[in-house]
């Protein structure tokens, strides 16, 4: 199973031995086991026991707390850390490290810009119209042009976030051109999500960002120290630094779900001054993240181990 979603309103979830117990109303709805779960998410005004949440903190599971409609972030209950201190000081003294910080974030950037490069020429394939394929075509030597510069000449980590800006940019004008106008997908809107696509995208980097948090805390790293992501209070930017090559796979996977006919203006609804997806729709929406991010999972946690034998010099590996 690996992941539970609750996503319905009133539930009152209790502990049932080794299994998560759901009741609405006082009339029992059904039951979840809990060793198998990896994470728990909940989204909505539910009321869950302590005795729940004990249990799956000493089950490993991560329970994230979002928002009703909006699905924001809220917060994360994990179990007790990973004792493995000494890789985290590890961490903090390569996070100083100038030439390490630099070099890691190269790398992070050009990956990124890489897979962007990749996904763009393969829509425009699919898509074939002359207008796409000739913004595309600007695009490409915009980012080729960007991967060579900062390969060659770029000497910081402001300089390298000045690259990766122009590149988003780039990309972003001509990622919008993917989707029909109907959508009003014109720019990127992050807080709150101005249209559908934004909305959908906002989700994936939401559950995105958390995949990350939790294979970082299972490893023993600290999530709030990044390398390309600067210390920011509050802010997990060792799991932003993970998921920025991963982000132009979330992209992909949003556009095939309008394109494919999954998703349209219907499944979304405006409330206040966001677009959000309507809770019938969220229904859908899960399983086919499921099994969408099967892969970034295994992915993450490979460049998670990476991390950790590039700050240890190979000298450890993830704990047992």
């Amino acid at each position: 199973m690996g992941t539970l979603y609750i996503d319905r309103k009133g539930y009152h979830i209790k502990l049932d031995g080794e299994a998560i117990a759901f009741y609405l109303d006082g009339k029992r709805e059904g039951i979840v086991p809990i060793r198998p779960l990896n994470r728990v998410i909940i989204a909505g005004n539910n009321t869950v026991e302590t005795s729940v949440l004990n249990k799956l903190a000493d089950n490993g599971s991560n329970v994230i707390f979002l928002s009703g409609r909006g699905l924001q972030y809220r917060g994360i209950l994990t179990g007790r850390l990973h004792n493995n201190g000494i890789l985290r000081v590890r961490q903090y003294e390569k996070s100083l490290d100038k030439d390490f910080t630099l070099a890691i974030s190269k790398e992070i950037v050009i990956e990124k810009i890489r897979r962007q490069s990749e996904f763009l020429g393969e829509a425009a394939k699919i898509r074939g119209s002359e207008n796409v394929k000739a913004a595309f075509h600007n695009t490409f030597g915009t980012l080729e042009r960007i991967v060579r510069e900062i390969d060659s000449a770029c000497g910081s980590l402001e300089s390298l976030r000045g690259y990766e800006g122009a590149a988003s940019n780039a990309y972003f004008s001509a990622f919008t051109e993917l989707f029909p106008e109907s959508l009003g997908f014109n720019i990127r809107t992050r807080r709150p999500p101005k249209d559908p696509v934004n909305a959908m995208l906002s989700l994936c980097y939401t559950l995105l960002h958390y995949e990350a948090v939790r294979e970082i805390q299972v490893a023993g790293l600290d999530p709030t120290i990044g390398f390309y992501h600067c210390f920011d209070y509050g802010r997990e930017s060792l799991a932003c630094d993970l998921i920025e090559p991963f982000r132009p796979g979330a992209d992909r996977f949003v556009w095939e779900l309008f394109k494919d006919g999954k998703y349209a203006q219907k499944d979304f609804v405006q409330e206040n001054d966001g677009v959000y997806l309507k809770k019938e729709a969220r229904k859908e929406f899960y399983p086919v993240y499921e099994s969408w991010a099967e892969t970034p999972r295994k992915d993450i946690a490979r460049k998670v181990r990476d991390i950790i034998a590039r700050i240890t010099d190979g000298k450890d590996t993830l704990p047992e």
